[in-house]
């Protein structure tokens, strides 16, 4: 199997055919590509998601603005939470098991998921909403422990951008290929139209979602080139 590298943009673009194992060695080898996940993993679990549960609770407790959304008005109104999470977790079981054969794209992939998850927090905090009046629960267990708060409130403030979408969407840029890349992009279409039948999110969140995704894709990308760029130590 042929391992891409960052500078790859299609199957077909020049790169040493190395296995996963011997890509994953050369790769730590250098020793800017070290520093760049161990930052990235510093970050990510010693900053970020330590703070998030206490934000996701001071979101939910303050008050909100609900809006006009006559596209929202002429959707279906389904409980399709099943749909949306088979989607959504099936998306992230294959796009995040392709990149780890790859990995200084799955560098870039994770420095993006990190300025993702903080351009949502940021969004969130700066555009206080309520849910649609007409929302139906979907909870997700995994998310309300990782993400939210192990206790029973449920979240429903976190409305600008739609996260779901942007997690699919992000999934779809970071990996190569045009059925890959064409699959999860169809995903991410069917989990913004499916969170907006499910009410939990404004059409807005969902057309925003991929413009926030592509900034963090691309400033992701500002990041790893840094640990791409360095030569690997001579031996």
């Amino acid at each position: 199997m042929r391992v891409l590298s960052y500078e790859d943009v299609s199957p077909v673009a020049p790169a040493d055919c190395l296995t996963p194992i011997e890509a994953w060695r050369r790769g730590w080898a250098r020793p800017a590509f070290r520093y760049s996940w161990l930052l990235l993993l510093g970050l990510m679990f010693g900053v970020l998601l330590p703070f998030v549960p206490n934000f996701f609770l001071a979101i939910q407790a303050r008050p909100g603005s609900a809006l006009a959304d006559p596209l929202l008005a002429l959707l279906p109104r389904h409980d399709v939470a099943t749909a949306v999470f088979v989607l959504m977790y099936g998306s992230a079981v294959v796009g995040v098991g392709w990149l780890t054969r790859h990995p200084d794209l799955f560098l870039r992939g994770m420095w993006a998921l990190l300025l993702l998850l903080a351009l949502r927090m940021a969004t969130i905090w700066l555009v206080p909403l309520a849910p649609p009046l007409d929302m139906l629960p979907m909870p997700d267990p995994f998310t309300a422990r990782m993400f939210h708060t192990a206790t029973a409130t449920a979240i429903t403030k976190d409305l600008f951008f739609s996260g779901h979408t942007a997690t699919v969407a992000l999934l779809a840029m970071a990996v190569r290929g045009r059925w890959w890349r064409s699959g999860l992009a169809l995903a991410s279409v069917l989990v913004g139209a499916l969170v907006l039948v499910q009410r939990v999110h404004y059409t807005y969140d969902v057309l925003a979602a991929p413009l926030f995704t592509w900034l963090a894709y691309w400033a992701g990308g500002r990041i790893a080139r840094l640990a791409a760029e360095q030569p690997e130590p001579a031996a």
